[in-house]
């Protein structure tokens, strides 16, 4: 299988992303492309698509202001919505999509941070971010965000988060 990683550039790339996306079952509220697109263009993000044999197969962003505290007010930048399509995991993919952007935020940043879900179906994200030098930012589960307390009650589902941090040799 032929993997060609590149950035997200033009709405035509958006457009083609957004309907790979839908068909693969990964569902996105139709702003959300425009608003990417749009980052991308003023400089506050980066989209990096990975195309496999012609077709999209996945997607990551790196995220120059993070909206999670403590990344934002150590400038730490954060690897976001790291997504590969069903049909196309477990190739290795979401690997190079994480070397990449790794590689992108390693040319002005000395770390990089990353959130990850906590119920079953994050299991093999949270197993290559291991792998991958990730560790806990040492601040503790998150819900939307927000450090949850000792004694909280909080519902399993995307919001309830691990942040993840790895250091960069900076180039």
């Amino acid at each position: 299988m032929d993997v060609k990683l590149y950035t997200l550039q033009t709405l035509q790339e958006t457009a083609i992303w957004r309907e790979a996306f839908q068909k693969g079952g990964i569902d996105r509220p139709i702003g959300y492309y425009a608003e990417c697109f749009e980052a991308c263009r003023g400089g506050a993000r980066i989209t990096v698509l990975a195309e496999a044999d012609g077709r999209i197969a996945g997607c990551g962003h790196l995220v120059k202001e993070s909206q999670y505290a403590p990344f934002r007010e150590a400038g730490i930048p954060e690897v976001n919505d790291l997504n590969v399509l069903p049909e196309y995991r477990r190739r290795g993919i979401g690997d190079k999509l994480l070397v990449e952007l790794e590689a992108i935020a390693s040319r002005s940043y000395a770390s990089i941070g990353i959130g990850v879900g906590l119920y079953a179906d994050y299991g093999p994200a949270q197993r290559l971010y291991a792998r991958r030098g990730y560790v806990p930012d040492g601040r503790g589960l998150c819900y939307g965000g927000e450090t949850v307390q000792p004694g909280g009650l909080v519902r399993a589902d995307d919001d309830l988060t691990l942040y993840l941090t790895k250091a960069l040799n900076v180039k």
